[in-house]
């Protein structure tokens, strides 16, 4: 693993703790966890898992440091990634896209904690296959698609809560039993939706709800939503969204890659994103400090009623 100083002296002190949602739990000592880049000239397949505001600088340092050929797999949020990196390095070396679609907390004392259900998905290929066939079934099994910018698109969609979890303060299990905030998902959702159908982008299905449906689910009544929905979704109680662990942390967020996306997107279509854009507008104003919002207020403020 090459990673950040950090992370680096945590691990060495403590080792690596790996839990779930489901009681799972491991521990992984005699990790070799560096910090030097220089140790990607060992590696044929880099996972790439930097904050996508980080991705360029990544991307020099592993163009300068990664053997001709080896194959960076992107598990990042977002969809413009992988233009980043093709821009970089997409000649010396190889680009595929991946897909986290589950929530990591971490938790210090070299303890990170899968919050949610889901596996990782890569695009099909030969190395993704051989990589997909050594992990196995177990906790970090790999699903291949063919269709992995369709599913960046449907993850995307779903990440669009993550803002909204963030502005709340509280965590995922406690924003999500609120209708107001999930109004407000709901709403960023199906702008988002109207906007990919007009680019004529059709976003790919994760878990049991397609995209289509996710908004009327979201936006369904408390007593629907919290006693069926809710708990098919496998959500710890603990687990709070990256965002809303990148405004605690005093980090700057990647909304402008998640409801940014859309945002962007609608300004190539000539018209508007103002759900998507009010949201971008209230994170980067998190960022300065600003408080968390209750339901009604937060409604109010995106959606105007």
């Amino acid at each position: 693993m090459v990673g950040r100083p950090n992370i680096a002296e945590d691990v060495r002190a403590n080792g690596l703790t790996l839990s779930d949602y489901s009681g799972w739990e491991t521990h992984l000592s005699d990790l070799d966890y560096r910090t030097d880049p220089r140790a990607l000239a060992e590696a044929d397949i880099i996972l790439l898992t930097v904050k996508s505001a980080a991705t360029a600088a990544a991307a020099k340092e592993i163009g300068v440091n990664a053997r001709k050929g080896a194959l960076v797999i992107s598990f990042q949020n977002g969809v413009s990634n992988l233009d980043v990196l093709k821009r970089e390095i997409g000649g010396w070396l190889e680009i595929a896209r991946g897909l986290v679609p589950y929530n990591v907390a971490y938790l210090g004392g070299g303890r990170f904690h899968k919050g949610v259900a889901g596996n990782l998905y890569a695009e099909d290929r030969g190395e993704t296959r051989a990589l997909a066939e050594t992990l196995g079934e177990g906790p970090a099994a790999l699903k291949l698609s063919r269709d992995m910018l369709g599913l960046a698109w449907g993850k995307l969609l779903i990440n669009l809560n993550n803002a909204v979890n963030a502005l709340s303060g509280r965590t995922l299990i406690e924003q999500l039993q609120e209708r107001d905030y999930r109004r407000v998902v709901a709403a960023s959702q199906r702008e988002g939706l109207r906007l990919l159908r007009r680019a004529k982008i059709r976003p790919g299905k994760l878990g049991a709800v397609g995209p289509a449906l996710l908004p009327l689910v979201i936006s369904s009544p408390d007593w629907l939503f919290n006693n069926v929905f809710l708990k098919a979704w496998k959500i710890d109680e603990r687990a709070r969204s990256s965002m809303a662990d990148d405004l605690a942390a005093g980090r700057k967020t990647e909304v402008d890659y998640i409801n940014g996306e859309l945002v962007a997107l609608a300004e190539r279509l000539g018209t508007q994103a103002p759900v998507n854009r009010a949201i971008v507008s209230l994170i980067h104003w998190a960022e300065t400090g600003a408080k968390p919002w209750d339901p009604a207020a937060l409604r109010r403020e995106v959606l105007g009623r």
